[in-house]
């Protein structure tokens, strides 16, 4: 059996009342207006931020997990990655040569300084950090946000190889639907502290149901 991800009438600053189910190798999208609650939500769901009602990985309601442990299970990659080393190796302590060549870098890139990094650069390395820990969900705010088309091209197709063989959950937040669609099983729009099925916003069918997303 696979991992499961399940929220039970979950709530915090961007959304209210939520259950959801997730089954191991599913991907959900995530979008809606800026400053609708999207990071927030995820920066909930890892645990960094403060929360009601329940979550459970595999079963495990993470109240009775210690928070680090929760979030190596369930890690965050944030729109903008902190760094606290002076160069990129000592934030590693082991990575697939072949998840560097697929996200465009070689292993000088370990010697690198952080400070010398361009965005995009930090972008893809912080997200080799994330992969790194092996989680069960991945967390992931605006992952392709600072890239140009080839390297957004690189990452979803690093992540897209991941699910194949990890079958890890993933939950993607991007404003680019077309990007949404490629990468993702179902797609859902967070507004007005409410989520709703990408075709029921469109529609403005908003109605007065608890949000909720089917187990999928």
């Amino acid at each position: 059996m696979g991992t499961v991800f399940k929220l039970v009438d979950f709530g915090c600053r961007g959304v209210e009342g939520l259950n959801m189910e997730l089954a191991a190798g599913r991907c959900l999208g995530l979008t809606g207006p800026s400053g609708s609650g999207k990071s927030l939500l995820l920066r909930a769901l890892a645990d960094l931020d403060p929360y009601e009602g329940r979550m459970f990985l595999d079963g495990v309601e993470a109240v009775r997990m210690p928070a680090p442990q929760w979030r190596r299970k369930v890690a965050l990659l944030p729109a903008e990655s902190a760094w606290w080393h002076d160069t990129v190796a000592p934030h590693f302590d082991a990575l697939p040569a072949s998840w560097l060549e697929g996200l465009g870098f070689d292993a000088r890139a370990m010697e690198w300084q952080i400070s010398h990094l361009s965005s995009g650069e930090r972008q893809r390395l912080g997200l080799l950090r994330m992969l790194a820990q092996r989680p069960a969900v991945m967390l992931l705010d605006e992952p392709t946000a600072n890239l140009d088309p080839k390297n957004t091209a690189r990452v979803e197709s690093l992540l897209e190889g991941l699910r194949r063989e990890t079958d890890p959950v993933m939950i993607w937040v991007s404003h680019d639907l077309d990007q949404l669609r490629r990468c993702c099983d179902d797609i859902m729009v967070l507004a007005h502290g409410r989520l709703t099925a990408l075709d029921e916003a469109a529609a403005g069918d908003g109605g007065d149901r608890a949000p909720e997303v089917p187990r999928l």
